[in-house]
């Protein structure tokens, strides 16, 4: 087991979830991510946390529920981390464990380069802070509209609350992505309107080979064009989980684009859109499935002021 990762995770466990001695922390890994979870294991033993480590046969998809003595687990921790391949994040299994107190990070897809460069290296509380002033932002809007290439999508989100993903989980109850930096919305359901560009990355696929172009209408996923619109299609399934259920906006300066949507997704200069369930944070939605879409650099407008240009948030 690599020295750097266990200093890493004693690292995270400290900074970002506030990990002390005495308190219980349950890992949560599949099969595939094992490595990585037993350095954070051996560093929260290292912490003198109580330290359990529960591995599960990895999910089909994103969003689907692990098996109930996990989610058992997760409930009666202190701080859960959970180093899978496909994010238990809009699990209901997630919800309830930070319902009860406890703090949870969620690593779905989680690599060792991810784990040692890159989003995980930020200074977390200047991605706080960004955090924070674009989810007032965004709690504060009603209307959304994002412009790229001549395609425009818009949506409302009247009446719904941004959610922060500081990447610092210090208080009972919070949690969120690691490594982290978005502030991200529910869509008001069945309000989406329109077109979009996606070039950065989707969630399952990885880094695009080429552009996929989106198109909405009345809420729902109607068409995906380009090389791998037909596995998105088929990943979602032709119920709820085509609808447009996130908006998020990308606020580490450290994160890059490497195919894997947990980083791809905090990258400063992007947004995503999200497609499937997002009943864990504000809306109606619950399908099974959370696959997230990136765009890089586009234009956003937020009841028609300009917040963003070309990926730059304007002051």
């Amino acid at each position: 087991m690599s020295k750097q990762r266990v200093e890493i995770s004693k690292n995270v466990l400290i900074e970002c979830l506030g990990l002390r001695s005495g308190e219980n922390l349950v890992v949560v890994a599949d099969d595939m991510k094992r490595d990585l979870a037993e350095s954070i294991y051996e560093a929260g033993k290292a912490l003198g946390a109580e330290s359990v480590l529960l591995i599960m046969e990895k999910r089909s998809r994103s969003g689907e529920e692990p098996p109930a003595p996990i989610a058992e687990a997760m409930i009666r921790a202190d701080v859960a981390v959970c180093v899978t391949k496909y994010s238990l994040t809009h699990t209901q299994a997630r919800k309830q464990a930070a319902a009860s107190g406890t703090r949870v990070a969620t690593m779905p897809g989680m690599t060792e380069d991810m784990f040692v460069n890159g989003a995980i290296t930020a200074e977390y509380s200047q991605v706080k802070a960004l955090t924070e002033k674009v989810t007032a932002l965004l709690t504060a809007g009603r209307h959304v509209r994002i412009e790229k290439q001549g395609h425009s999508l818009s949506f409302s989100i009247e009446d719904r609350n941004g959610v922060p993903s500081t990447g610092m989980y210090l208080n009972p109850g919070e949690s969120g992505n690691l490594p982290s930096g978005e502030a991200y919305i529910a869509p008001v359901e069945g309000t989406g309107e329109g077109s979009i560009v996606v070039d950065g990355s989707v969630a399952g696929i990885g880094a695009l080979r080429e552009p996929m172009l989106l198109t909405v209408k009345e809420g729902r996923l109607v068409s995906a064009e380009g090389p791998d619109g037909a596995q998105l299609l088929t990943t979602l399934g032709e119920g709820d989980g085509r609808f447009l259920g996130e908006f998020g906006i990308g606020t580490n300066n450290k994160a890059r684009i490497t195919g894997v949507v947990l980083e791809d997704e905090k990258v400063y200069g992007t947004i995503h859109v999200a497609f499937g369930s997002n009943n864990t944070f504000g809306g109606t939605i619950a399908a099974g499935v959370h696959i997230d879409a990136v765009v890089q650099k586009p234009d956003v407008y937020i009841d028609d002021k300009l917040i963003m240009r070309q990926g730059e948030l304007v002051e």
